[in-house]
């Protein structure tokens, strides 16, 4: 049975949906005013295998995703760039779906927008106002913490520790510094609608709350999103929930992914220690970046450096070669090789259900994979050969990797006619005794990053691991 660590509980607890066997899920898109960087890509990878997972064992996933495209940081930088902040964020939104669909992450079902669910938001904030969860100060509408009587829940923090500060905005207009806006009443040349309180927009917690309730309903199987908003938003998110729907609890499995690093500190815009998507794609195959963030649990932090990228590329150069086709005869050998795809299939559901450890699952395809190659290399094939690179792709699709039949790189499929022809006329100089010029081509290739192995069945071509 499929285990997930559950963060309000803090432990791992048997995944049983409401609605078997349809799956609620909301993953907290991003919010659009720059280029989306490979820590915000490590929590849609990590909710995309989830996703996969889920469906791979029979499940029906409803999908959510929202982009926040009204925020103080996006009315900052359209003032900053002088474009309207619209046109701000549909650029970053169109970019961020671009990349998303070359990292083969799977779309959600609805792509709602904060902007566009402004009657949702004004009718949740409404209904926490006449229960007394909510209260109008000059224009202005904040959440009652303290009315709240579970609040703190997820994060395990206790409301008499929390101090005014750094993530609580002090203002004397209050009723309680912890106390957070769901309306912000509209200031000169900034975007605002209209509400019973007067123009404006919304804060951030609120959006959420919205969206989840209007697309999947007031209760949802799963929540997720990057550790660091466990508090306050997600905290918030609850809070607002659960107090104007009554349904408790809002979510029934929350899940956090933990945050991508660069030298010690969590990859984050407004340090600005960070290496976007698309700088990471122009330099690495799509499938390394999968492999690099499934190589560890999601739960844990990862460190990025160029060093963890090159073994992922190795990794999944291993990949590609065990999915070569084979050539031999049937022998014994063969026979083996099935039972291995069998015990790796039962290995590499055991590891995804137990919260989803991709890091072991892929331990035991490298396992299957190294199988497959030594097979190859003596000869081997047959049924169980075939089984077993059939299994191997399955489970590697099930993880989200793009593959190409023949086990070259997904991004390689324009190039592999020409390297193809480049191989076959170099057999035929070589079957003409062109010595010299079969080698120049062999070294062309190499120089290119194409690995050329002469048997005695043929040559063999792959691409050449990074040093």
């Amino acid at each position: 049975m499929l285990r997930i660590y559950n963060t309000l509980t803090r432990k791992k607890e048997p995944f049983e949906p409401f609605n078997p066997p349809v799956v609620t899920m909301y993953v907290c898109g991003p919010t659009v005013y720059d280029s989306a960087h490979i820590g915000h890509a490590m929590s849609y990878l990590v909710f995309d295998v989830v996703r996969r997972y889920l469906e791979y064992r029979g499940y029906r996933v409803r999908h959510v995703q929202n982009f926040t495209d009204i925020e103080d940081k996006i009315i900052r930088r359209s003032r900053e760039l002088g474009v309207g902040w619209q046109e701000l964020t549909a650029g970053y939104i169109d970019e961020f779906l671009r990349q998303m669909d070359t990292l083969n992450v799977k779309r959600a079902h609805v792509y709602p927008y904060a902007s566009r669910e402004i009657p949702e938001i004004i009718r949740i904030i409404e209904g926490l106002l006449e229960k007394g969860y909510a209260y109008v100060v000059d224009g202005d509408v904040y959440f009652r913490v303290r009315a709240d009587e579970d609040y703190g829940k997820l994060s395990g923090r206790r409301l008499d520790e929390l101090q005014a500060g750094a993530r609580v905005a002090v203002d004397e207009r209050k009723e309680d510094p912890l106390d957070f806006a769901l309306w912000k009443a509209s200031k000169p040349d900034e975007p605002a609608w209209e509400s019973p309180w007067g123009p404006g927009r919304p804060g951030w917690h609120i959006e959420c709350s919205a969206m989840s309730i209007h697309y999947l309903g007031p209760q949802i199987d799963i929540h997720g999103g990057g550790a660091d908003l466990i508090f306050p938003h997600h905290e918030n998110e609850i809070a607002q929930s659960e107090s104007f729907t009554g349904c408790v609890p809002f979510v029934k499995y929350w899940m956090h992914n933990g945050l991508l690093q660069l030298g010690g500190e969590k990859m984050s815009k407004s340090i600005g220690n960070l290496v976007t998507i698309d700088e990471i794609l122009a330099r690495h195959d799509p499938n390394a970046l999968r492999l690099f963030v499934l190589s560890s649990h999601y739960r844990r932090p990862v460190t990025y450096t160029e060093e963890s990228f090159a073994a992922a590329e190795r990794g999944l150069e291993r990949f590609y070669a065990a999915l070569r086709p084979p050539r031999g005869l049937p022998g014994p050998q063969d026979r083996a090789l099935g039972e291995k795809a069998h015990a790796t299939r039962s290995a590499f559901e055991e590891a995804m259900d137990d919260d989803f450890n991709t890091a072991l699952a892929l331990g035991h395809l490298f396992d299957l994979a190294r199988a497959v190659n030594a097979a190859r290399d003596e000869g081997v094939a047959g049924p169980g050969f075939t089984e077993a690179q059939a299994t191997l792709r399955e489970l590697l699709e099930v993880l989200g990797f793009r593959l190409q039949g023949d086990g070259h790189r997904a991004q390689d499929a324009d190039v592999t006619p020409f390297i193809e022809l480049a191989v076959e006329v170099r057999a035929h100089l070589r079957a003409q005794k062109a010595w010299a010029l079969a080698d120049r081509i062999r070294d062309r290739l190499q120089e290119l990053g194409v690995e050329l192995r002469d048997t005695p069945e043929g040559t063999e071509w792959t691409w050449r691991p990074p040093a």
